[in-house]
């Protein structure tokens, strides 16, 4: 090999070793700055079992012992409130609106006119009914005179049968014809009813839906309407829950927007599943405080076994950053003492708290931080 090529070639060399060596500190300088970082460099702040140093405790200081409370457990199905009795007032009639006398919100009674429209067609035909049946009852009438005046000439026999036959028939005849003229009657009368909606319970109107001078169609809905003293929770609860309910079963619902709860009977579950969730419909009724309205969010406490709960006064917790710390009594060689120790926290109870590592039952804590 020529002196020239071999000096390259160890330049070369040594430009790849040089960049490799660049590229090997500039990996590395990366990966400490990424752990330091991460915090691998800082000390650590003891975890959940870690303790401090312990201190004297005097014989006097109050102490509160860590308890195992005894609860009812239950899980939450969410539902809807709705109302019991909802009916939608529809028209039976093809007939212009002429008044609409009920807005959104208001309470109706019983029998009250909610919308009129037009009749004078019916009134029309009404009229005609009462009139054709008028002039049946005279018919009826003079059936009835020429029965009379035939029968008693027919059992003396100065009246052939055929003549007797004749009159009992017309009789008949005029008798059926006023049956008929009565029943025209009646349904005239209650298609003229038809163009007075009123009001079918005691209620309020959930929705309006007609104005005046629109058209009524025939089973057209006009306006709904519901039982605001009737009010029911429907939930949706899954399938292994309802083995723990009963139609029958008074049960707790809680109303989260009122941040309140009562409770209620289960009046059905609905005996099919729905297929995309496996859940059943159950409908609880019962005493609703004021100010439920249909649609509002509820939920459905469906009671489960007891559960035993370690809890402590929620007192005895410090909040040190994101650390929850009690001070914990503890015997040593040279008496009482206490020491600080983390602990994981839970539910809250009232005045107390759950504790979910971090003290045993029966242990001592001191009732505020110290």
């Amino acid at each position: 090999m020529a002196p020239g090529t071999a000096a390259s070639s160890r330049s070369a060399r040594r430009r790849v070793l040089t960049q490799t060596a660049g590229g090997l500190a500039l990996a590395l300088v990366t990966i400490l700055l990424l752990l330091w970082l991460a915090g691998v460099f800082k000390p650590k702040i003891g975890g959940p079992t870690a303790t401090y140093t312990a201190r004297p405790l005097p014989a006097d200081a109050p102490r509160v012992a860590v308890e195992r409370l005894r609860r009812p457990r239950v899980e939450t199905a969410i539902g809807t409130i709705r109302p019991v009795h909802e009916t939608a007032v529809a028209s039976k009639l093809l007939a212009k609106v002429l008044e609409v006398n009920v807005q959104a919100g208001q309470l109706v009674k019983k029998g009250d006119v909610l919308v009129r429209l037009q009749d004078d067609d019916l009134q029309a035909g009404l009229r005609q009914a009462e009139a054709v049946l008028a002039a049946s009852r005279v018919s009826l009438e003079r059936a009835q005179i020429e029965y009379d005046r035939v029968k008693p000439l027919y059992e003396a026999g100065s009246a052939s049968k055929n003549e007797f036959d004749q009159a009992d028939t017309a009789l008949r005849a005029a008798r059926a014809q006023v049956e008929r003229d009565t029943q025209a009657r009646i349904q005239a009368e209650t298609l003229l009813e038809y163009a007075t909606v009123r009001s079918p319970i005691d209620g309020k109107i959930i929705d309006k839906r007609t104005e005046v001078g629109d058209t009524a169609q025939p089973g057209g809905v006009l306006l709904t309407l519901y039982d605001p003293t009737r009010m029911q929770l429907v939930a949706s609860v899954r399938e292994s829950l309802t083995q723990r309910l009963e139609v029958g079963q008074t049960i707790g619902v809680q109303i989260e927007s009122m941040g309140m709860t009562c409770e209620g009977r289960i009046s059905e579950i609905v005996p099919e599943a729905q297929s995309a969730s496996r859940t059943f419909a159950v409908k609880v009724t019962g005493p609703c405080p004021p100010g439920i309205y249909p649609g509002m969010f509820g939920r459905l406490l469906v009671p489960l076994d007891d559960e035993d709960v370690l809890v402590v006064p929620a007192a005895a917790v410090r909040r040190v950053g994101q650390l929850d710390l009690v001070d914990v009594v503890e015997r040593g060689a040279s008496g009482e003492q206490t020491r600080r120790r983390v602990v994981q926290l839970g539910r809250t109870f009232d005045d107390r708290v759950e504790v979910l590592s971090g003290l045993r039952e029966g242990e001592q804590v001191l009732p505020a931080a110290g």
